[in-house]
């Protein structure tokens, strides 16, 4: 009986504990750590996972491990092999594992089976200049059995900003063949780090940079051209399926390559009042190359910030979203997911956040037998969110499906939403629980992009259907080639009346497809933001001889007046928050980073709300000795910002104080 009423209390609390506050990313996805040998340093490079479900580790020091029940408490460390040049890929084919080190496609064999590799063959062999920029990726598997590999651009030397390809094929995808044979592919990458295949087809993610505007995931057709001009310096050579060439391309786009009166380069800077070009008028620029625009773009700061490894969930796996694709990051330590789909045959689709809070920059990911997934990850001379340097840990579903959006589909006049669970239909018809904005980045010489041409888009009306899984929302002046971002804060599960555990999607519309339309007669137009308020009651006369009642209200506030909780949170008390939401990669308490030091902006004496709605929407011109912008951040809840933004202004105060602040080293 006693064993009985534990449980029964037990199963209490947990659901009171989540009537309180809806569910989070880490109540169905456990992060796990596989546990390495004492001073084995894992800076993944390459995963990947054997028929016997041994899992196969490459790390940017050069070594190859090979991993025994990878998925139990105490996993097998074996060294397969070591003294490569930092191995940035691993896959496994017909009995051999082949990586690609910087200069090279490698095969290994372990030809006398004594768990070591003793072969070492080079596939094909690539031009390196030496800088310390050319990293090369891969590979993977084509559908045809050959391999895809691709290359970093370099970096100028008095230019130190402008991409480079100063060899052949930097800045490009490769396909080789067993026997050593390559075919360049595609160019126009700067840092091509991601690599997956979906549907058959090629798709690569880069990061942001100059001619990059933010990240995204590009479909890599044969003789494709996806934005960085760098290896155009190539297209001339005979086998080349690109027909750009260089001198077509700074004919007609702007390089920003000026000089000052000294002679010297001059750095491109964002200009803020010009016209800018963006990526998808070089279609109509260049009407005879296939230019590629991202088929779904990862906004920058919010996605990610160094996009790495794609790899399409298999069925069975994480519940409603098999069939889509995981996409880590390497400077934000997370994982997002992207669904998508052909309209008038070209890729495009939605990316929404998954899971955060890795202890080191997710580079790679593979499918563990069991389902699970392994995340090999990696910070050192990149940078990182996370406490370390380097991991290996291991995501695990819980069986329990979170309440999200499984997918965001282009219809006719807007979109189809649908959801993994049922929700209310009260709070799904009425218009005021969501928001749709567009807007989209510059394609410019410049290092990134503010994002540019926001707006607002109208919502007419939304139909939600019967078993509560989808709705269709009307969206007016929908816009090709833009990012749409779908914000639906005000849904409810119709269980426990919980929030979708991430609300908003972003959703790149590279086409409007054909179709019907719905009838503003189907739809619910309800919006209870615009619902007249209640008459205001009339005051009573007071009576002669009596004091006029006292009205208690919230005290106006002088302008820049901060104001904290009656009492502020401490680090440890929001360190997860500021690790979940990615801060700590640009932000510390004490020091400057990419950012400012949150010391340094207590000083600024701005309130808790005016933080909150610089998280939101950042002012860079406050801040112009930063050059890296501080992108918007919708995504941060409220709750979550006035808490940050609480402890942020309890640094101006805590003067000696170290249980508000960071802990100093």
């Amino acid at each position: 009986m006693k064993k009985i009423l534990t449980t029964l209390l037990a199963a209490a609390t947990f659901s009171v504990a989540w009537a309180q506050e809806s569910p989070k990313e880490e109540d169905f996805f456990k992060i796990l750590k596989v546990t390495a040998p004492e001073g084995t340093l894992l800076e993944v490079g390459g995963l990947t996972v054997l028929p016997d479900g041994n899992l196969g580790v490459a790390t940017r020091r050069g070594d190859i491990w090979i991993v025994e029940n990878p998925t139990s408490r105490k996993p097998f460390f074996r060294k397969f092999a070591s003294g490569l040049h930092e191995v940035l890929g691993l896959t496994y084919k017909d009995g051999a594992l082949y990586c690609a080190q910087r200069g090279e496609l490698t095969k290994l064999i372990d030809a006398n089976k004594d768990g070591k590799a003793d072969v070492f063959e080079t596939v094909y062999a690539w031009p390196l200049s030496g800088h310390y920029h050319e990293y090369s990726f891969g590979p993977k598997i084509a559908p045809d059995g050959q391999f895809f590999v691709t290359g970093n651009v370099a970096f100028g030397d008095e230019e130190w900003w402008r991409g480079e390809s100063r060899v052949p094929w930097r800045g490009w995808t490769m396909k080789i063949s067993e026997n050593g044979t390559m075919q360049p592919w595609a160019t126009g990458m700067r840092s091509p780090c991601g690599l997956g295949i979906f549907d058959n087809e090629l798709f690569y993610s880069d990061n942001q940079g100059e001619w990059m505007g933010s990240g995204g995931i590009f479909h890599v057709k044969k003789g494709s051209f996806t934005g960085h001009p760098a290896g155009l310096k190539w297209t001339g050579l005979a086998n080349s399926p690109v027909k750009l060439t260089n001198e077509q391309f700074v004919a007609k786009v702007d390089e920003r390559r000026r000089r000052d009166e000294n002679g010297r380069a001059i750095k491109p800077e964002n200009v803020v009042s010009e016209t800018p070009t963006l990526l998808y008028t070089m279609k109509e620029q260049f009407p005879n190359v296939d230019v590629q625009t991202p088929a779904v773009w990862l906004p920058h700061g919010i996605l990610g910030i160094s996009n790495s490894e794609i790899l399409e969930i298999p069925q069975g796996a994480f519940g409603p979203f098999s069939g889509q694709l995981l996409v880590g990051d390497q400077g934000m330590s997370k994982i997002s997911r992207v669904f998508m789909e052909k309209v008038n045959g070209e890729y495009q689709g939605g990316a929404i956040e998954f899971r955060n809070g890795f202890r080191s920059g997710v580079l790679r990911m593979a499918w563990a037998k069991d389902g699970s997934l392994f995340v090999g990850e990696t910070n050192r001379g990149w940078g990182s969110a996370g406490e370390a340097n380097e991991g290996l840990q291991r995501l695990v579903w819980n069986g329990v499906t979170p309440l999200e959006m499984r997918t965001v589909k282009a219809m006719p006049d807007g979109f189809e939403v649908e959801f993994t669970k049922p929700v209310d239909r009260k709070s799904a018809e009425d218009l005021a629980s969501y928001r749709v904005e567009s807007f989209l980045y510059k394609y410019h010489a410049v290092y990134g992009s503010p994002t540019i041409n926001k707006e607002a888009l109208p919502l007419k009306g939304v139909k939600v259907s019967a078993d509560g899984l989808k709705v269709r929302l009307i969206v007016s002046d929908l816009r090709r080639y833009y990012i749409h971002q779908l914000t639906l804060d005000g849904v409810r599960g119709v269980e426990g009346s919980y929030s979708l555990v991430h609300p908003i999607a972003y959703y790149t519309l590279n086409n409007i497809p054909e179709g019907e339309k719905l009838a503003m007669s189907e739809v619910s137009t309800r919006n209870s933001a615009t619902t007249p308020a209640a008459p205001a009651k009339k005051a009573t006369p007071a009576k002669a001889g009596t004091k006029p009642a006292v009205t208690v209200g919230k005290p106006k506030l002088k302008e820049g007046q901060a104001v904290t909780m009656a009492k502020a949170p401490t680090y440890d008390e929001v360190k997860g928050l500021l690790t979940r939401h990615t801060c700590l990669a640009c932000h510390q308490a004490n020091k400057r980073q990419v950012g400012p030091a949150y010391a340094d902006v207590a000083k600024r004496k701005y309130t808790n709300d005016q933080i909150v709605e610089l998280i939101y929407n950042p002012k860079p011109q406050n801040w112009p000795e930063y050059a890296t912008e501080m992108p918007p951040m919708p995504q941060v809840p409220k709750a979550d910002a006035l808490k940050i933004a609480a402890w942020i202004n309890s640094l101006s105060s805590a003067a000696g104080n170290t249980s508000a602040s960071e802990p100093k080293p």
